[in-house]
């Protein structure tokens, strides 16, 4: 589904300056992954080079064996949604009609929007709680209600590959919760989901797997319980943690820890988190 081989990227506040380098990955179809690592690390730069927004300096991005950035921006459209970091809305335009620009890519000269594309519309503003928003001045919302709205948009879309940039921002706990269960249940009908997130134990309570990126290069990629061990996620992140076991699932959590505590005395769950 996504290939990058050998991918170096930069983006325009770098001049230049690769941002990724020498990144190797392979998303199957259907695959829920969360995307981490420290400010700057290159978690944006990646998503967006998936999205086509930004050409390879070397190797290559690719989407279904075609280079992503040069497929025509329609037919890219209809094969990726995108979720931008930063969100805005037009002046003097509704939720509604901010929604239904995720139908813009499906609609023709000579059609305009048809009866499924505003169903399409209703039912993604059910499942990212705006439908009750839907005559509200975008451009007036919370910044919270905007998030929603802008995620109801991306879904609207309904392509194959989703990917999103810190979706669960602004987001009150209820509706992180509703949120990354709304992307369970489209990977669960076969979407490849892949998600941008700065919350750790978020990611490894919904996500089958996780990519920790570094000063632009992919460290870690595998399942919470392989790739969340102390002793690599402290060097990731360049702070003292603890890490222990969900008392519910068993999962591995993280927390900060006093830089006094000893090493030895910060892995709660089971030893092989520690290193």
């Amino acid at each position: 589904m996504i290939r990058c081989e050998g991918l170096a990227c930069s983006h325009p506040g770098a001049q230049g300056r690769p941002v990724l380098q020498g990144v190797e990955l392979h998303l199957r179809r259907g695959e829920l992954v969360a995307v981490l690592g420290p400010n700057g690390s290159g978690k944006s730069t990646l998503l967006k080079a998936m999205a086509g927004l930004l050409p390879p300096l070397a190797g290559s991005m690719l989407l279904g064996g075609a280079p992503v950035h040069r497929l025509p921006p329609a037919v890219r459209a209809r094969r990726v949604a995108c979720l931008p970091q930063q969100l805005e809305a037009p002046a003097g335009c509704t939720v509604r009609d901010l929604v239904l620009m995720g139908r813009h890519p499906y609609a023709s000269f000579w059609s305009g929007l048809t009866r499924a594309d505003r169903e399409a519309a209703v039912d993604a503003m059910l499942q990212a709680d705006v439908l009750h928003l839907a005559d509200r001045d975008a451009a007036r919302l919370s910044g919270g209600e905007l998030q929603r709205a802008c995620i109801a948009r991306t879904l609207c879309q309904q392509t194959p590959v989703l990917l999103l940039d810190e979706p669960t921002a602004n987001l009150d706990l209820a509706h992180k919760a509703a949120l990354l269960q709304v992307l369970q249940r489209r990977h669960a009908a076969g979407t490849t989901v892949v998600c941008v997130l700065h919350d750790i134990n978020l990611a490894a309570l919904y996500f089958h797997r996780l990519l920790f990126l570094k000063q632009g290069r992919l460290v870690l990629d595998g399942p919470p319980q392989q790739v969340m061990r102390q002793t690599a996620l402290e060097f990731i992140y360049e702070t003292p943690l603890v890490v222990m076991e969900h008392p519910l699932l068993g999962l591995p959590q993280v927390a900060l820890a006093p830089g006094d505590v000893p090493a030895a005395a910060r892995t709660v769950g089971p030893g092989s988190w520690r290193h």
